[in-house]
């Protein structure tokens, strides 16, 4: 597990791209029959992948030294999205089939986790969040149709998008994991524009669905100081709370958000005013 230390925001206006990478970028989310952890100590989310194909993966007995607990969910809880082929996860006992652009919500208290893909020529891609958490609650699939859609945006804007909530408060409870995922149309560049920051709450933004030659050019930063990463295909950003996020893409892609700290509400957002942005 890599762990990542917190950036102060007068810290963070001192980095060149080789530092913001360094402490922002999560790479490399993807190993085969590997799981792949970033623990970020904003907010204590981790962050990662399961790529299971020749064989089945699980979490090892040694990520409870990480949490200082007995087991890795002993005290978190866990929501995943698979953007890969079909995969089969069974969770204590439990098994769930867990198609492309489905999820899955893994309750605080889940001890044993197996991963797998069902077809090895097309195998399971699988990016999870996981935060702390203080109540048990019933782990659950969620399917495209069972997330809460909304669509915003225009084409005069080059910003129309569908986001689907997949682990919000409206869908089933958790303690204070949010996630979802944002398709951009087609001819469609710019997410999360105009931008915002949420003091109460940190968030990380990954991009998938780009072929190799494609990019996002992720803004970051405070709305005064704007800095900017280039994101890669299956790549992950951090986004502290002091933080906008937002970003352009070379051509229309899809993105997962994930979002832990101090409430749920999908629309407790600090705007910032596009005449206000350096």
């Amino acid at each position: 597990m890599e762990i990542r230390q917190p950036i102060h925001s007068e810290h963070a206006r001192t980095l060149d791209t080789a530092g913001l990478r360094r402490h922002f970028l999560v790479e490399d989310l993807f190993v085969p029959d590997r799981a792949t952890l970033t623990y970020s100590q904003i907010d204590r989310i981790i962050v990662g992948g399961v790529h299971p194909v020749t064989q089945s993966v699980s979490f090892s007995a040694e990520l409870g030294r990480h949490t200082g607990t007995d087991f890795f969910l002993q005290r978190r809880e866990l929501g995943l999205i698979n953007i890969g082929g079909d995969a089969l996860v069974i969770a204590d006992g439990q098994r769930f089939e867990i198609a492309a652009r489905e999820a899955l919500y893994l309750g605080q208290g889940t001890r044993e986790i197996e991963f797998r893909s069902l077809d090895a020529a097309r195998p399971a891609k699988l990016y999870f969040n996981c935060a702390p958490a203080h109540t048990a609650h019933p782990s659950r699939k969620i399917t495209l149709a069972q997330a809460s859609p909304e669509t915003l945006g225009d084409p005069k804007t080059s910003n129309r998008r569908t986001i689907y909530k997949f682990i919000v408060p409206d869908v089933l409870p958790t303690c204070q994991l949010l996630m979802g995922m944002t398709q951009l149309e087609p001819g469609c560049l710019w997410n999360t524009m105009p931008c915002h920051t949420h003091d109460r709450r940190m968030e990380v933004y990954f991009y998938f669905d780009m072929p190799t030659d494609a990019a996002v050019f992720h803004l970051c930063g405070e709305p005064t100081q704007t800095r900017h990463l280039v994101v890669r295909n299956e790549q992950a950003v951090i986004s502290p709370s002091w933080s906008i996020h937002s970003g352009v893409g070379t051509q229309a892609y899809t993105f997962i958000w994930g979002m832990v700290g101090e409430n749920q509400v999908f629309k407790d957002m600090d705007h910032v005013a596009m005449t206000t942005l350096l």
